[in-house]
């Protein structure tokens, strides 16, 4: 049967042109393209699907921060050659609250470091690496995506072609759904099997890009009663800054001076330097909100990245879980669709979800302590800086927090 939301069109399916894969995977993000990847070089037959076109995926401003964890296991698959050769490693950051400058060197407490490499740079490589030298079958800009009879032993995809406007239809073994939080695949896991847990901070961010070099080293976070303010360096040229903002506010409210001026502020501290300020080339308002769907399958239909869950880009997890996901999903398969092996496929869902829960948890404390200062709460605000001077004055504390802001010690 399938899924009532969005309705099945068995009428138009029928007549659609037909083609048979093993896997179809919706998205070509992070997790969608390493699924793909995995397939490819397992000789597993798979046909990516997505709704964009290939130069909007490989230039869409994204997250930037990938744990060891995750560039090592790309790099075990043959997938993280540019990465390495690009990509800045970071092993500290740091806080800047009560007018002070408090570094917090991470990489020697964890033993584990972040690599700077901006998600769009990862897409192309995984493009590039799928499609250009494996000859992996993508298809761009594809519309009005179905999934049929998902909880069936014979699920399908249709779509519209966008060069001749018909519908095109797989048959598949499996449907790996990667196609983040708006996209369709989400949408055909029914009320009744699933539950969607959510969180909703309060808060919303306004995150900008700045045609300007990094006004410091590492990350700064800045906690302050106007508000929580982040620096994050994306290349030598390009500066990714975030502000504490109402959620739901308009980022034309907020013109270069405003920006810039509010910066300053929350950014200050007793020996900073001055920030280096240039051409905002990005402003949008995030709000800050998780969801989490459990469980991530139903049927023949896997959920992966921010389709089954949502990070808010609080502590930098969301694309890290989205390639955690991707490669036990992957891994797991490979072992259905080469040996039958469906160990891999029954335990994804609890897998996954224990990392995810972890990392939403983190993201909930980070939050707690970023915010606390703006919230017009003395209490909440008193407790921040309780759990800010905590990680600074006590060794277990501060390893605690390092490993986790790490990812440390997951096996892919």
């Amino acid at each position: 049967m399938t899924p009532a939301s969005p309705p099945s069109t068995a009428s138009s399916s029928a007549s659609a042109s037909s083609r048979r894969t093993r896997v179809v995977i919706v998205g070509a993000g992070p997790a969608g393209l390493t699924v793909a990847n995995i397939l490819r070089t397992a000789s597993v037959d798979c046909v990516v699907l997505e709704t964009e076109t290939r130069a909007f995926i490989e230039q869409r401003p994204r997250a930037g921060f990938i744990e060891e964890w995750a560039v090592r296991a790309l790099e075990r698959r043959g997938l993280a050659d540019r990465l390495l050769e690009h990509a800045q490693a970071h092993g500290e950051f740091e806080f800047r609250f009560s007018g002070g400058r408090h570094r917090f060197p991470y990489g020697e407490l964890s033993g584990r470091h972040h690599f700077v490499y901006p998600q769009p740079l990862l897409v192309t490589d995984l493009v590039r690496a799928y499609a250009d030298d494996a000859g992996g079958d993508i298809r761009f800009g594809v519309r009005n995506v179905e999934l049929h009879d998902i909880d069936t032993d014979r699920p399908s995809v249709s779509y519209t072609d966008p060069e001749t406007g018909e519908r095109q239809h797989l048959d598949c073994d499996v449907i790996a759904g990667c196609d983040g939080a708006r996209g369709v695949t989400r949408t055909y896991m029914p009320s009744e099997h699933s539950t969607v847990a959510r969180h909703d901070y309060g808060v919303g961010w306004l995150a900008l890009l700045a045609e300007a070099p990094p006004s410091s080293d590492c990350v700064v976070f800045g906690v302050h009663p106007r508000g929580f303010a982040a620096h994050m360096a994306r290349s030598p040229q390009v500066t990714r800054y975030y502000l504490e903002c109402p959620p739901g506010d308009d980022p034309e409210d907020w013109p270069h001076e405003r920006v810039w001026s509010e910066l300053r502020h929350r950014l200050s501290a007793d020996g900073a330097p001055p920030l280096t300020e240039g051409r905002l080339i990005e402003k949008r308002v995030l709000d800050m909100h998780n969801y989490v769907v459990e469980p991530m399958v139903y049927g023949r239909l896997y959920l992966a990245g921010d389709a089954a869950h949502l990070a808010a880009p609080i502590a930098a997890k969301g694309m890290n879980l989205a390639l955690y996901d991707a490669l036990l999903l992957g891994d797991a398969l490979v072992a259905y669709c080469t040996t039958g092996d469906t160990g891999g496929l029954s335990e994804y869902s609890a897998s996954s979800l224990r990392r995810v829960w972890q990392y939403q948890e983190f993201s909930q404390w980070l939050s707690d302590v970023l915010h606390g200062a703006s919230s017009g709460d003395p209490f909440r605000a008193g407790a921040a800086t309780a759990r800010l001077r905590r990680i600074f004055e006590s060794p277990a504390a501060a390893v605690a927090f390092a490993e986790l802001y790490i990812g440390k010690d997951i096996d892919c």
